[in-house]
């Protein structure tokens, strides 16, 4: 992405200036807000529930309230189509933002007054309700971020910014509020959690609309109204036909690609937080060196990721990518044989960081690239759900399978082969990703010759 092609002649050396215009830091608050909720009914909540003494085998079970945010395809034509309840008047993306936006806060709060004293079922409801309403602020968010960029280099730095807005959202939601549970509890947290998707409603209210996309599905509604057979048809088929036209097989191999991509992550995601506690790191120095080390490698990561997928293309970007992630979840091990070295655990954090946050924009960029105007939320709820909703299953037993290996073991061996084993998956998307590319280089060359 050439930042400076998005700027007025003359204004090469003032490039910085691009990252204060509105529209990008309303898209830097926003994914600030999306990726808030993710590790409080993920990660985060596992390390809670650790510390309140459940078992391995329940934290696993319980992430699968996370499989919410693999579903939200069956209601993403929803978003799509019909304008959100109470919040309307915003439009048709900011309404449904701010909605989701709303339920996510209750969601949490929910949470900090229950608690694990309160019940795991009581929990785990307020939990799904936060994963559900936080999958539908993320149809909305990724639809708004591809809607409103006027062309691809505006669009590459609007996923840019909020994979950094992400990022911040993912150090303060498993990173700072160690801390605070440390000192404050885990309650009085996740209520702190629950007030900083404020940040989200004012970014949302400060929004711009993208009217011409608000025009056109309001064209859609009157010409085929959801509530008939057509309209329908075309809400919920028409997103996943168009996208087969326009990829044909090659399709198959994208969505295969997709979805295998973030597995090692998603599988060892569960046990990460769960591991620093039987490791006997404090929440303290795990919350500290992820918010300092961590934020810096992760700013680096989503740097690197955006130059790599400008200068280098988005296939040879993923493939690093994949690359990147297993090393990440190989980055563990040493921290299982360190006996609490803070200095090992912060250049392992380093490796973590930096390699899932440039996996993580080499995939959002590519899938951003893959959508149809007109199907926008719809489309890219299909492609984000698809990386996840494998790994999301899969995560389920993580907890299972540490416990298994623990079996005759060292706990921390168990760990460690747990890691080596969740890198090792992510081979089959490796070699997916080295045959995608290789087709397209043919279709290229094919291009070039006719």
């Amino acid at each position: 992405m050439s930042i400076s092609a998005s700027l007025p002649s003359g204004s090469r050396f003032d490039a910085w200036r691009i990252y204060f215009r509105p529209k990008v830091v309303t898209m830097l608050l926003l994914g600030f807000s999306s990726g808030l909720p993710f590790m409080l009914v993920g990660n985060t909540l596992s390390y809670w529930l650790r510390d309140a003494g459940i078992s391995l085998t329940t934290i696993g079970f319980l992430s699968w309230v996370g499989l919410a945010y693999s579903l939200k395809p069956f209601w993403a034509p929803i978003v799509d189509r019909v304008d959100a309840p109470l919040f309307g008047r915003l439009g048709r993306r900011r309404g449904w933002i701010m909605a989701a936006q709303f339920a996510v806060g209750l969601g949490l709060l929910g949470m900090a007054v229950i608690g694990p004293e309160g019940g795991l079922v009581a929990l785990a409801a307020c939990a799904l309700l936060a994963a559900f309403a936080s999958s539908t602020q993320d149809i909305v968010i990724d639809a708004w971020r591809i809607e409103i960029a006027r062309d691809g280099n505006e669009l590459g730095l609007l996923s840019s910014v909020a994979t950094l807005g992400y990022r911040a959202a993912l150090l303060v939601a498993d990173a700072l509020i160690l801390v605070s549970a440390n000192h404050l509890g885990w309650g009085v947290s996740y209520g702190i959690m629950a007030a900083l998707m404020g940040v989200g409603v004012f970014a949302t209210f400060s929004a711009e609309e993208p009217k011409q996309t608000d025009a056109a599905m309001h064209a859609k509604d009157k010409q085929l109204p959801l509530w008939t057979v057509r309209g329908f048809g075309d809400a919920v088929i028409g997103p996943f036909v168009t996208f087969f036209q326009t990829h044909k097989w090659l399709a198959l191999l994208m969505l295969a690609v997709i979805s295998l991509y973030q597995i090692p992550n998603y599988v060892s995601g569960p046990m990460a937080n769960t591991f620093y506690v039987d490791a006997g790191l404090s929440k303290d120095a795990v919350g500290g060196i992820r918010a300092s080390v961590g934020l810096g490698a992760s700013l680096l990561g989503i740097a690197a990721g955006g130059i790599s997928a400008a200068r280098f293309g988005y296939m040879r970007t993923l493939i690093a990518g994949i690359l990147l992630e297993a090393i990440a979840v190989l980055a563990y091990i040493p921290i299982a044989y360190s006996h609490g070295d803070l200095t090992i655990f912060a250049a392992m954090m380093a490796v973590d960081s930096f390699g899932l946050s440039f996996a993580g924009v080499a995939l959002m960029t590519y899938m951003s690239s893959l959508t149809s105007l007109g199907y926008t939320a719809t489309q890219y709820a299909l492609l984000s759900s698809a990386y996840s909703y494998l790994g999301k299953i899969l995560k389920g037993f993580s907890g299972q399978t540490v416990d298994a290996l623990s079996s005759g073991r060292n706990l921390m061996d168990a760990y460690a082969l747990f890691f080596v084993g969740s890198a090792a998956i992510g081979l089959p998307a490796l070699v997916l990703c080295l045959f995608l590319a290789q087709v397209h280089r043919r279709r290229d060359r094919a291009a070039r010759l006719t």
